[in-house]
């Protein structure tokens, strides 16, 4: 949260993103992990979400492409709000109307 609060705010996370975390969270990690869970603001996963999701990885498919559900889904959400996605994974999040942020991880 310390990374985040520099950057100004407030933090939204695709509550698939939250999952993500959370399943690959090990026992040490799970008071830090909580209170970065608690310091975001979550978006919940809706129908236009999933037309969205769903529009781009038959899209990309059609260009010999695969695109991941979830990485579709977590897409979709930022896209709607009108927000940046910051991640390590740039190369993951080709859709040309994203704003993607490259976030390096430490």
């Amino acid at each position: 949260m310390d990374r985040l609060h520099r950057h100004g705010g407030p933090f939204f996370a695709s509550v698939i993103s939250v999952n993500e975390l959370l399943v690959g969270v090990r026992t040490s990690e799970e008071e830090r992990t909580d209170a970065l869970i608690g310091g975001l603001e979550l978006l919940a996963v809706g129908i236009r979400d999933v037309g969205i999701a769903s529009a781009w990885r038959r899209s990309f498919r059609f260009r010999g492409v695969t695109l991941k559900q979830a990485d579709c889904l977590i897409a979709a959400a930022a896209a709607l709000n009108g927000l940046s996605l910051a991640t390590a994974n740039v190369k993951d999040f080709p859709m040309p109307e994203l704003r993607v942020a490259h976030w390096p991880s430490e």
